[in-house]
Order: structure tokens, then C-alpha cells, then sequence
């Protein structure tokens, strides 16, 4: 679920100005896991933009309290959502942590970084989730590392179908600042798709892993 509407349409609406998301559905992109896509996010181009991560950070900050209560803790998920995390937990004046994918193999070998207490409350902070995978790896870091995890705050969501079967099972509420739906009405209005390239975009949400094959 997103926060509200009006952030929403904003968040889209900056996200596709600075072309952290980029929409062609003509010559679609290949992702790292090998599916091919109409659509391609990088939201740590965010971080380049003084006022956008500004707006992100006061939209994070207001709305997670109001979603659910000031935390401990802000956790940030290595390696993309660090400089978001750290930002909104500075709003919230807030300790910070963030989680690596896996513990390190040299050092102290830590997974989780940064002053943990365990029993505390966390937010986790994610720039994108795609089907929650490494989202909820941090996660369940956190629990073994026995925090109280409130729920996840993430900058935009696909809304695949597979990742709220993942949060589901995680038991971990989702909550995201803008989302795919979102994101398309935004393009057309701003003139960035054509209502015919609405068909293909939706299409392939449905079904990413076979889409184009």
C-alpha cells in the first residue's frame, strides 16, 4: 500500500523528472536476474538532487510516525536505501543502521552495521522492491538479531504479485511512498508513455518473468 495519494503522484512524478525511472516499452531493458523489462528504477539518482531527497526524506520521516510510531531505530538496506535510510533517520533524529546481503568475511564479520540494541523497535528503509527477496533477507537479520521490526517504508514498488506473497509470508507490512499504478497515470499525463504503451507496461506487471520471453 502507499502512504497517501498525493505522495504518490509527487514521488512519481520527481522520480520519472530525473529519470531514476526510465519507460521503454519499445526496447525494453534487461535486468540483472535476466527477465527483460519495459521499465528500468535506479532511485539512488535521488540522492544527486538536493530538493527530491529532501522531499523523500520529510515524506518518509512524517509518514512513517503516523504509519507506525517513531521507532528505535531506522535500518537502512545496503546498499541502495543507505543514503535514504541515513537521511530519515537524521529527520527523525533517530539512530542508524544499515544491513549488508550477508555478514562479512574479514573483521568482525558483521551482517548488521552500526550500534544495536537488541529488543528495539525498527523501521526498515528500502529504495525499491522488485520481489522483496533481498528486502526481507535484511529483515530477517534484524530478527535473528532480536529487533522488533514495525515494518518496511520503501521509496517505490512493481507491486508484483510474488512480492506481497513474500511479505506476506514474512508477516511484514509493506508501505511505499509512490507505486507502479502511480507511476503510469503520472507518465501519461506528463506525456512521457502514450496511452497505447499503458497496454504493454501493464501487461508485463503481471507476469515479469515471462514477459518477452
Amino acid at each position: 500500500m502507499i502512504f497517501n495519494d498525493n505522495s504518490a503522484q509527487k514521488t512519481a512524478e520527481l522520480l520519472l523528472q530525473i529519470n531514476a525511472i526510465k519507460l521503454n516499452p519499445k526496447n525494453p531493458f534487461t535486468w540483472a536476474s535476466g527477465w527483460k523489462s519495459p521499465i528500468y528504477c535506479d532511485n539512488r539518482i535521488t540522492l544527486s538532487f538536493p530538493e527530491i531527497r529532501t522531499f523523500l526524506k520529510n515524506e518518509f520521516a512524517t509518514n512513517i510516525v503516523e504509519k507506525f510510531g517513531k521507532p528505535d531505530y531506522i535500518a537502512g538496506v545496503a546498499t541502495g536505501a543507505i543514503g535514504i535510510g541515513l537521511l530519515v533517520a537524521e529527520a527523525l533524529e533517530l539512530p542508524f543502521i544499515y544491513v549488508r546481503p550477508e555478514a562479512k568475511k574479514h573483521g568482525r564479520q558483521n551482517q548488521i552495521e552500526g550500534q544495536f540494541e537488541e529488543g528495539k523497535s525498527v523501521v526498515v528503509v528500502e529504495d525499491l522492491i522488485s520481489t522483496g527477496k533481498s528486502s526481507l533477507q535484511a529483515v530477517e537479520a534484524l530478527r535473528a538479531a532480536n529487533a522488533n521490526i514495525l515494518g518496511m517504508a520503501a521509496i517505490f514498488t512493481y507491486g508484483f504479485d510474488v512480492a506481497a506473497e513474500n511479505f506476506k509470508n514474512a508477516n511484514i507490512e509493506l508501505v511505499t511512498l509512490s507505486n507502479y499504478p502511480t507511476l503510469l497515470k503520472s507518465a501519461v499525463a506528463k506525456e512521457y508513455i502514450s496511452q497505447e504503451d499503458v497496454e504493454t507496461l501493464s501487461t508485463w506487471s503481471k507476469s515479469p518473468s515471462t514477459w518477452g520471453v
